[in-house]
């Protein structure tokens, strides 16, 4: 079963605040395992590089409009 968009994003968006409030790489790992899952490691590892989560769901919507 896929998520939508919309469950993507709000996930996105509080992995996005756990790990904005992240101080130690042992919380960062605890963050990274609640979320892979659902959201994949690329998604998370934008996040760690800055991106936004409104970014990644951006992009995610304009290709499913392809």
């Amino acid at each position: 079963m896929t998520m939508s968009v919309e469950e993507t994003e709000a996930l996105l968006k509080k992995a996005e605040q756990e790990l904005d409030g992240a101080k130690t790489a042992d919380e960062i790992r605890q963050t990274w395992r609640k979320y892979y899952l659902q959201v994949g490691h690329r998604s998370l590892g934008r996040l760690l590089l800055g991106r936004s989560a409104e970014e990644i769901v951006a992009r995610r919507r304009s290709r499913e409009q392809e």
